[in-house]
């Protein structure tokens, strides 16, 4: 279970406190932030896509879409959604709940500048009913990013 992997990533930093698992479902924006009681933008979605044949994923401020002309001028090649049914083989976590934490080796992650907006965000933590409180500054070390980027519209 993709939690489990997320729970055993944060122990090992004596951080698995911070992984909140309410009973509500997490798997959209929407229901995230009712879950969590925040607004929608604090919601830190993780968007996963294929470029060149190999999986990125993008985190982004939850109010925020992804500017098509921006990620090709940014990755220099043209994104495309992974299909919902290989999500989980390529990336490690499945849909809803898909996050930047103990991700498949190889995966690159990168965060989207419109996170800088909040002192606090929540990203999912391998499930649809979880999710992890975080500074975007610890969300980029949490998560091994490799770098900031600015590809939202």
């Amino acid at each position: 279970m993709a939690i489990e992997k997320v729970r055993a990533y944060f122990r090992q930093m004596d951080e698995e406190d911070r992984i909140i698992e309410p009973e509500a479902d997490t798997a959209t924006v929407e229901l995230a932030a009712k879950s969590l009681g925040c607004e929608p933008a604090r919601i830190a979605k993780t968007l996963s896509f294929l470029v060149d044949g190999k999986p990125l994923l993008v985190v982004l401020a939850g109010d925020v879409r992804i500017d098509n002309h921006k990620f090709k001028q940014t990755f220099h090649k043209k994104g495309r959604m992974i299909p919902a049914e290989r999500v989980e083989g390529l990336i490690g976590h499945a849909p809803g709940g898909v996050c930047p934490f103990a991700v498949n080796e190889g995966v690159p992650v990168y965060l989207d500048t419109s996170l800088k907006a909040y002192d606090i965000v929540y990203p999912a933590a391998g499930n649809a009913h979880s999710a992890v409180r975080v500074t975007p500054e610890e969300l980029y070390g949490f998560a091994h990013a490799q770098g900031w980027v600015d590809i939202h519209k």
